[in-house]
């Protein structure tokens, strides 16, 4: 399409522009979890591009694929506010990262295929679905693990 690619640079920039509400609270306790999931994410790109479970179309440069502002703005950014307002209530965490994977999925997935920018090839929506749950299940591991870590730390020095 005509203006996939200015459709996924905004959709960085608008991404990166909402930490600006966010707190350096929140961006200090949470960068070490949203790194480790825009890598994590990163590596699942990967090994889907190999596997041909998705495909991304559209590219920004023609060394930057179309998946880099889903892994560094949308995944990178959505880490924080799902963690900022759920973290420490696991079924609300769940609940969250439900909705907003299932609208990825089953909404947006669709018009990015429809604008010609990715598509699903030898995977399904429930399977991209059991994808992001895991991902999901590991930030929240990541974030408790450096928690209890760093709470070790204090009570030790």
């Amino acid at each position: 399409m005509k203006y996939s690619k200015l459709l996924l640079v905004l959709m960085m920039v608008f991404s990166w522009f909402s930490l600006l509400f966010i707190g350096k609270k929140t961006i200090k306790r949470f960068f070490p979890a949203a790194l480790f999931m825009a890598i994590l994410v990163r590596v699942v790109n990967f090994i889907a591009e190999k596997r041909k479970w998705w495909w991304w179309y559209e590219k920004i440069h023609p060394s930057v694929s179309g998946s880099f502002p889903f892994v560094w703005g949308s995944f990178f950014v959505s880490s924080f506010w799902i963690l900022k307002y759920t973290y420490g209530n696991f079924i609300k965490y769940l609940g969250l990262n439900l909705f907003t994977h299932s609208t990825f999925t089953y909404v947006l997935e669709p018009n990015l295929q429809k604008f010609g920018i990715a598509s699903l090839v030898r995977m399904k929506k429930i399977e991209l679905m059991y994808v992001f749950m895991v991902l999901a299940f590991l930030l929240y591991g990541f974030v408790l693990g450096k928690e209890k870590v760093l709470g070790k730390r204090e009570v030790v020095n």
